[in-house]
């Protein structure tokens, strides 16, 4: 028979990131371990779930598709679904925060979610950066969570981060790409060191950097990126004797020929290649251009962009690795410099 509360068991979280066939899946995943979910419970069919949860018809087929190809649900023609099987192998419950969703934060969530495989059930949310979101996601979350993993990154706000993070059980945190003062007690981390990062990376394209005589990094007010990629990259230009400048607004900016503009925000990217492409400015040439994070599109953009870059799917692995070890380790991730024709 059909159990009672069957949409309080299965139940589609508008605010999540998670795809809502995997919300889907997930949800029956988390009935049957808690024991809300038992053997031959009949389960609403394809066209009630789409009512019901607001979802398409392929929406509902492709999670109960997926449940049944793992041997969790069975069907009988003109009866339905049902659940054929409770033993599961899932061991880890995640609830994973980003900051925002970009090309390199979908690095590290596929490369974390193919290593847990089927062994993890992930709700993935979204906070654009907004410390009242971050804090209201976490106060709500009321699942019983095996893990949090949380990338740390607000425009304001974000030095009260450690009192919202210290209320998580700290066996159960794992912070991403940057460590966050004031947090205590023993729990695990895969961070970028910025300041040592950025003037490493300068410091192996110094041969390249030397054919300019002026650095400047687009670092923006509002940005929420960390101040210390600022304080290693005037640390590097101090150190070999640079020029450098740091600029806030690329749009207002003057160009000229021998200088380096190295963006750490995408959309400042864009609105410095607008500009050298206007003033017939070679990169690479004429002008060099460096860009923070590595992603596939900037092996093509300008017959390539030199970028300087955490490795985003080794920080995924590594969290994954964590997570399946019940390590509280604090690992640094891999940081690399990549040369191409723009420098």
């Amino acid at each position: 028979m059909k159990p009672v509360g069957i949409y309080d068991i299965i139940r589609i979280d508008e605010f999540s990131a998670t795809p809502k066939y995997q919300q889907l899946i997930n949800a029956v995943l988390k009935g049957i371990e808690q024991e809300r979910l038992k053997q031959n419970d009949v389960l609403p069919s394809i066209n009630d779930l789409s009512f019901e949860l607001d979802i398409s018809r392929d929406t509902a087929e492709k999670g109960y598709r997926y449940l049944k190809k793992i041997g969790v649900l069975g069907s009988v023609p003109g009866k339905g679904y049902f659940i054929k099987s409770t033993a599961l192998e899932q061991a880890y419950n995640v609830c994973l925060l980003f900051n925002k969703l970009s090309a390199h934060k979908k690095i590290i969530y596929d490369s974390m979610v193919a290593a847990l495989g089927n062994n993890a059930a992930i709700d993935f949310y979204i906070y654009n950066n907004d410390f009242a979101l971050f804090r209201k996601l976490l106060t709500n979350k009321t699942e019983d969570y095996t893990h949090f993993v949380i990338i740390p990154h607000f425009i304001e706000g974000g030095e009260k981060a450690h009192e919202v993070i210290n209320t998580l059980p700290k066996h159960k945190l794992i912070l991403l790409d940057k460590q966050v003062a004031g947090i205590t007690g023993e729990y695990s981390a895969v961070y970028e060191n910025f300041a040592k990062d950025i003037y490493k990376a300068l410091e192996n394209a110094s041969e390249r950097l030397s054919n300019y005589h002026t650095l400047k990094i687009i670092f923006p007010k509002s940005s929420y990126y960390p101040v210390e990629i600022v304080d290693g990259f005037n640390r590097f230009c101090q150190d070999y004797a640079f020029n450098y400048k740091v600029v806030s607004n690329i749009k207002e900016e003057e160009i000229h020929t021998g200088e380096v503009f190295i963006s750490v925000m995408e959309d400042d990217l864009v609105k410095l290649i607008e500009r050298l492409l206007l003033m017939n400015l070679k990169a690479g040439t004429d002008v060099g251009v460096v860009s923070y994070n590595e992603t596939p599109i900037k092996k093509i953009i300008l017959d390539g962009i030199t970028t300087i870059s955490t490795d985003f799917a080794e920080m995924g692995k590594m969290a994954a690795r964590l997570i399946m070890q019940d390590s509280r380790e604090h690992v640094e991730v891999p940081f690399k410099l990549t040369l191409r024709n723009s420098l």
